[in-house]
């Protein structure tokens, strides 16, 4: 059988991982197990699905090996691990030499107290619409989030999903994001047209966030801070301007890391270049689990795309519109099966914008055929992408917050509110724009 041809079979890795994973920190936690979903960390979780993966190719080991190499060394795959070292890095620096106290100390002087989940939740969202990425937002704002929560009392798992959730909200939204540039290419329509239809439906769910949140922060109390140093939040001054500027997160994080380390230098005694090395390794080896993982989970996705997975969910979702379309307008049953599709996708690939690429010749495919405009299709493709990429415990984002803030991803995915009402409010406007055209 030709290995490109659908095969529910080359799904078996990803369901055994997520047995494996999920399963065993269901059971510890049940258990009573203090750090439940640690008990058997995801990479090595990943090996038994690796094995399963290699077992059911029916290509050489040689082609098969260089396959799953291709795939974690995809140009995104390594974007996001360098990511996760500078973002460690940036942490541990800024940590080490007050930066963090600093920051949380100036933060809640300026944001009123009912107003704390909300702010970072604006904060997030500028940034990630400035940067184009939700990674390189939650690697600068996620450790504010954990001093804010810390010191003002509140919840861990609720501040993280809030960062979280304003990342998406930009990674989503903004112009320069990859996933924006992958859904209009493989729509064929412009960057505008596609802004235009997401933010009428992002904006919405956004609003309704910030009122949850505003109820969530109320009562919380601020105990009284130290002496403001504004010296030392300057690293993450000059992160905020350079991302709203627009400067790639590669530029960022490093002028952030070497301007928190020179700060250090400069009032923190005894802290020198010796000091500063050994933080930026500190940070590195913090972030060696979902380095690990994200290499597993792009090789594993590369098998299972060779071996026919996504082309068996892909098949699957088309016939099930066809049996939905039969005598009516199948505008919105169309847009529901790219919402399906790129959703499928990404729990597969865990990457969003790989799961557009994947699946944008099929969306584009059943548009044309169904009367839905590439705009429409293009947005739908986004929504549902960034929604699953919001919330799945193995995505990268989900992965970094939770690592920085030292959470179960299992606490976080519950708490990104914006991802959920952000899913209702696609599913919404795809409602109304089915009914507009029956009408």
């Amino acid at each position: 059988m030709d290995q490109s041809l659908p095969s529910a079979l080359a799904l078996l890795p990803l369901l055994l991982f997520l047995a494996i994973f999920l399963g065993s920190g269901i059971y510890y936690h049940l258990q009573g197990t203090e750090f439940a979903f640690y008990q058997i960390q995801a990479p090595v979780a990943a090996l038994p699905a690796l094995v399963l993966a290699f077992a059911l190719s029916r290509r050489s080991l040689h082609d098969s090996v260089e396959t799953f190499l291709r795939g974690a060394g995809h140009e995104t795959i390594m974007a996001m691990c360098m990511i996760y070292l500078l973002a460690g890095a940036f942490s541990a620096v800024a940590g080490a030499t007050g930066g963090v106290e600093a920051t949380v100390a100036l933060a809640l002087r300026v944001i009123p107290e009912s107003l704390l989940l909300p702010g970072l939740f604006l904060v997030g969202a500028f940034i990630s619409t400035a940067m184009g990425t939700s990674m390189g937002t939650i690697a600068a704002l996620a450790p504010i989030a954990l001093g804010v929560a810390e010191t003002a009392g509140l919840s861990l798992p609720l501040a993280a999903g809030t960062v979280l959730g304003g990342a998406m909200f930009g990674d989503n939204l903004s112009i320069i994001s990859d996933t924006t540039i992958a859904a209009t290419r493989s729509q064929g329509c412009r960057m505008r047209d596609k802004f235009a239809v997401n933010f009428f439906i992002a904006l919405p769910a956004a609003v309704v966030v910030l009122l949850t949140l505003w109820l969530f922060s109320g009562g919380s109390e601020i105990p009284e801070m130290e002496t403001l140093q504004p010296l030392k939040v300057l690293p993450y001054v000059v992160i905020l301007i350079m991302a709203l500027a627009g400067f790639n997160v590669f530029a960022v994080l490093p002028a952030g890391i070497l301007l928190a380390g020179l700060i250090g230098m400069l009032t923190v005694d005894g802290y020198g270049i010796t000091s500063l090395a050994g933080d930026i390794w500190t940070g590195f080896t913090k972030m060696q689990e979902i380095f690990i993982l994200s290499l597993m989970i792009g090789g594993l996705g590369a098998l299972m795309k060779e071996q026919g997975g996504l082309a068996f969910l892909v098949h699957k979702v088309e016939a099930v519109i066809r049996r939905c379309s039969r005598g009516g307008d199948n505008r919105a049953i169309a847009e529901g099966g790219i919402a399906g599709v790129v959703a499928l996708t990404n729990l597969c690939t865990a990457n969003n914008t790989v799961a557009i690429i994947v699946s944008g010749d099929v969306a584009r495919d059943l548009a044309r055929r169904n009367g839905v405009s590439p705009r429409h299709a293009a947005s739908t493709l986004d929504i549902f992408a960034c929604v699953i990429q919001g919330v799945i415990p193995y995505g990268a984002q989900i992965l970094l917050v939770s690592s920085v803030m030292e959470l179960s991803p299992l606490q976080v995915m519950g708490k990104v509110y914006y991802c959920f009402l952000l899913a209702l409010a696609g599913v919404v406007a795809i409602m109304v724009r089915a009914a507009r055209a029956r009408a």
